[in-house]
């Protein structure tokens, strides 16, 4: 059977592709699965790469007030 991606057959296989879709169209189309392979091995690298710390903000608004601790929540018992 021998090798699939011999020159011979990258040849006629671009040529299919050429008659197929057009020249305006091919560069979509590569535009389009190379964006779309992107997207697939960053969502491979986050599901096998572990999850760096959580780093605090430092971006808090200057009228806003902090959250209470639990500790200083008040419980009324009645």
């Amino acid at each position: 059977m021998g090798d699939i991606l011999q020159p011979w057959h990258l040849i006629v296989l671009a040529v299919v592709a050429f008659l197929l879709f057009g020249a305006k169209r091919l560069p979509e189309l590569g535009k389009g699965l190379g964006e779309g392979l992107k997207g697939f091995r960053e969502g491979i690298r986050g599901i096998t790469d572990p999850l760096p710390p959580a780093q605090p903000t430092q971006q808090q608004s200057a009228t806003a007030a902090p959250a209470p601790q639990p500790a200083q929540i008040e419980h009324k018992q009645g």
